[in-house]
């Protein structure tokens, strides 16, 4: 199969191929739901979304790597590193750079996407908190808007890009914030709350309330009624983001649909918990990513045979 998407995708180099191999491993070991919406583009698109995945993932495992003795001077030198190196050029010796420095040669992608994406990563060597909806937004914009925006060219459109821009960047940012909520207590863990503390504070949510929540695996009563509220938030965003499917290229319609379907019923399972994000996490099963995702494949299959 990964022979087949190589070969559609015109990679021939053999270095190049090896190190494409290694960023769909990365993508099939670490995002299952996003690994599975990959199945529903044409092959010759996939290589090129691991590659962005696998860009994303390396950078993600810096700020989160369980190692104590790396501390925070030691991660943002790892960081600076891999900046250097990307921008650089200087991708020989790292697969995974060799592969997304092509995806972004290939497919004109904007270096600034790149560097919005690094600097929020710097961001997560320090910051912890964010005091509003502003603050959040920024570090949203490289950590989840500009992922839906490099995706565009790889994507295509049936309208001028910059009409489409807005929709891929709020669908990125929907995923992020359904990330934040489903996974609450494990942001705790390490030490960061991605949930705008004012609007926490208007239920009498603090940063307390919310550790003692991760401490005794319950939901307080203020804290469900703030999730909910934020929970309430993200599906305006998906709401707004299901109107830019249509501007894509048909071809690319089903995968985006099927993203935007099965993690938005994370959303779904977490209301259906009573907001018990402290105790479990929230998750869809796997009959029903097959299911959606089976539906999804018969178009996409269609539409490239028309």
């Amino acid at each position: 199969m990964i022979r087949t998407e190589l070969d559609a995708a015109g990679i021939a180099d053999q270095r190049l191929r090896a190190a494409y191999r290694r960023c769909r491993q990365i993508a099939a070991e670490n995002g299952r739901t996003y690994f599975l919406a990959t199945r529903l583009l044409a092959p010759d698109q996939r290589p090129a979304v691991h590659a962005l995945y696998g860009f994303a993932r390396h950078a993600d495992d810096i700020l989160d790597e369980l190692n104590p003795a790396l501390d925070v001077g030691t991660r943002a030198e790892r960081l600076q590193a891999l900046s250097d190196r990307f921008f650089a050029g200087d991708h020989h010796d790292e697969p995974v750079l060799a592969a997304v420095g092509d995806t972004a040669r290939r497919y004109g992608i904007p270096a600034d996407l790149f560097e919005d994406f690094l600097a929020s990563m710097r961001m997560d060597l320090t910051v912890t908190d964010y005091p509003d909806r502003a603050a959040l937004d920024r570090y949203m914009r490289g950590s989840a808007e500009v992922i839906g925006l490099q995706m565009l060219p790889i994507l295509g459109t049936v309208s001028p890009t910059d009409e489409a821009a807005p929709y891929a960047a709020a669908l990125g940012r929907a995923f992020q914030l359904t990330n934040f909520l489903r996974d609450v207590a494990e942001d705790l863990a390490r030490n960061r709350i991605y949930l705008p503390a004012d609007e926490l504070a208007a239920f009498g949510v603090d940063r307390e309330l919310l550790t003692w929540c991760h401490l005794h695996r319950r939901t307080d009563a203020r804290v469900r009624a703030a999730l909910a509220a934020q929970h309430e938030i993200t599906r305006e965003i998906y709401r707004f983001a299901a109107d830019g499917i249509a501007l894509l290229a048909p071809r690319s319609r089903p995968c985006v649909a099927t993203a935007l379907t099965l993690y938005s019923e994370i959303l779904d399972r977490i209301e259906d918990s009573g907001f018990s994000v402290f105790s479990q996490r929230a998750t869809v099963g796997m009959t029903r990513r097959l299911q959606v995702a089976g539906g999804a494949l018969l178009r996409s299959w269609w539409v490239r045979a028309a």
